[in-house]
C-alpha cells in the first residue's frame, strides 16, 4: 500500500532526477523565474524551500558548505546567502509561487512559471 507516500519520479532513474532537480533549482535561484512543467515545478518547490531554510538557520560557513554540496554551483550559494536570506528573514516558509500558464503545444503538458516571491 502507498498511503501517504509522495514521491515524484518523472519516469527517470535517480541520477537523472537529482541532476534535473539541482539544475532547475539553480535556475530558479539565479534567474528568480523559470517556465517549466507542473510536475517538475512541484518537485523543485520543497527543495528550494529547504535550501533557503538552511541558509537562514545555520551558521554562515556551514550553510555555504551544505548548499554547495547540494547544488554544486558557487554563484547560487552566494545569491542565497547575500540576497535571499535578507529578503526572506521575516517569512517562515513559502518562498516560491507557481502560476499556471496553460499547456505546451507539442505534448499538451501543463506549463507553469515558478518564481521566488
Amino acid at each position: 500500500m502507498r498511503h501517504k507516500v509522495k514521491k515524484i519520479r518523472l519516469a527517470t532513474d535517480k541520477s537523472h532526477r537529482t541532476a534535473l532537480l539541482r539544475n532547475l533549482a539553480m535556475s530558479v535561484i539565479i534567474y528568480e523565474k523559470v517556465k517549466t512543467t507542473n510536475a517538475k515545478a512541484k518537485m523543485v518547490q520543497p527543495f528550494i524551500d529547504k535550501l533557503i531554510n538552511i541558509a537562514k538557520k545555520k551558521e554562515k560557513r556551514e550553510a555555504i558548505r551544505e548548499i554547495e554540496r547540494l547544488l554544486q554551483h558557487e554563484n547560487s550559494s552566494k545569491k542565497i546567502m547575500e540576497v535571499l536570506v535578507e529578503k526572506y528573514k521575516d517569512r517562515p516558509s513559502g518562498y516560491t509561487r507557481m502560476t499556471k500558464l496553460g499547456y505546451r503545444n507539442g505534448d499538451n503538458a501543463p506549463v507553469v512559471q515558478i518564481e521566488l516571491m
